[in-house]
């Protein structure tokens, strides 16, 4: 390994640890306004959806509505619980369990 890969891992680590060390330093014991908090909150739920909804539209084996009814679950679930764990391993269990009934 060259030396290139060393710089390459220390300027990812510095990367990385620039946005989680900023907020700890600069807004610790301060609250956010409402409007952030809300915004934080829902982050999750973007990125989630940003995942999976293109392997919805280009599912290649199988059954053409499992994406859509793993879909529908997902939405159905976050909707209901607002937990993104509960969004995945529910839907991810409820297709387990289609995919044995087709």
């Amino acid at each position: 390994m060259g030396s290139w890969y060393w710089w390459m891992l220390f300027g990812m680590a510095v990367v990385t640890y620039i946005p989680r060390a900023f907020p700890l330093t600069f807004l610790e014991g301060k609250e956010l306004p409402p409007v952030i908090s809300g915004i934080l909150r829902n982050i999750p739920f973007a990125v989630l959806g940003a995942l999976i909804f293109p392997a919805v539209l280009y599912i290649q084996e199988g059954d053409i509505f499992f994406g859509f009814i793993g879909a529908i679950i997902a939405f159905t679930l976050a909707f209901l619980f607002q937990n993104v764990m509960v969004v995945v391993l529910g839907t991810v269990g409820f297709l387990a369990v289609y995919s044995l009934f087709i």
